[in-house]
C-alpha cells in the first residue's frame, strides 16, 4: 500500500525560513549602514539629511532595504494568514489586500527616492 500525498501548491517552507533570514540580514546591514552614515554628518538637519540620500549608492541601498522590509512583512503576514484563516475566501482576500498595499508601499518609496 502506497501512501500518496496530497499537494495543495503550496512549496513555501525551507525557501520562505531562508528569505526571511536573508531580508533579516539586509535589514540589519542597512541599519547600521544608516547609522554609521549619520554618524558621519557634520549636523544632523535637512541640508545634511537630504545629501545624504541624494547619492545614487544610498538610494539604491534604500530601495533594497525598502524592498526586503516589504517581501519579509509578506511572508511572515502570509504565514500568519495561512496559519489561522481557515476560510479560503476570507484568507484570499487579506492576501490580495496585503500584496496591494505592500505594492503600494514599494512604489510609494521608489517614488520618495527617486522623485528630482
Amino acid at each position: 500500500m502506497t501512501i500518496q500525498r496530497i499537494v495543495s501548491g503550496a512549496h513555501y517552507g525551507m525557501r520562505d525560513w531562508l528569505a526571511q533570514r536573508l531580508t533579516g540580514v539586509i535589514m540589519a546591514l542597512y541599519v547600521i549602514f544608516l547609522l554609521c552614515s549619520i554618524c558621519t554628518l557634520p549636523q544632523l538637519d535637512y541640508y545634511n539629511w537630504s545629501q545624504l540620500f541624494s547619492g545614487q549608492f544610498m538610494k539604491v541601498a534604500t530601495m533594497v532595504a525598502l524592498l526586503a522590509v516589504l517581501y519579509h512583512a509578506w511572508v511572515g503576514i502570509r504565514d500568519l494568514y495561512m496559519d489561522y484563516l481557515k476560510n479560503t475566501l476570507v484568507r484570499l482576500l487579506l492576501e490580495t489586500g496585503t500584496i496591494v498595499l505592500l505594492a503600494g508601499y514599494a512604489a510609494w518609496g521608489a517614488f520618495i527616492l527617486w522623485r528630482a
